[in-house]
């Protein structure tokens, strides 16, 4: 599947529920857990510069607040943190890789992985 294909129509933030909802042009529907989408955060400064491997960073605190998402050209988005971390581009390709949803993921195995290949 390539971002050509599917990509982001709404983006619902439910801060009180501590989740993102993002909705396909395919109409599936993705609830991430802000600790999950932030944990995968690809900027280089949460994955280095030349890392072959996406690697899962725990966060706390105010680096579970988000504050708002902007797409990025035709390809991504950027989030933007309370702590001010607004570095990381999600690519449309990536994000919907890692829907941690029950019929996309039905043993919840993304939502455990702490390691994953680029």
């Amino acid at each position: 599947m390539s971002s050509d294909d599917v990509f982001p129509t709404e983006v619902q933030l439910k801060q009180d529920e501590g989740l993102v909802y993002i909705t396909w042009s395919d109409d599936h529907v993705s609830p991430y857990p802000l600790a999950y989408i932030r944990g995968w955060c690809p900027c280089a400064r949460c994955q280095g510069h030349f890392t072959a491997e996406l690697k899962f960073q725990e966060v706390s605190g105010r680096a579970l607040v988000m504050e708002n998402a902007e797409p990025v050209g035709n390809y991504g988005m950027k989030l933007f943190w309370a702590d001010g971390h607004d570095t990381g581009i999600y690519d449309f390709d990536e994000l919907r890789s890692i829907c941690p949803c029950e019929a996309c993921d039905p043993e919840q195995v993304r939502m455990t992985e702490r390691v994953r290949p680029r």
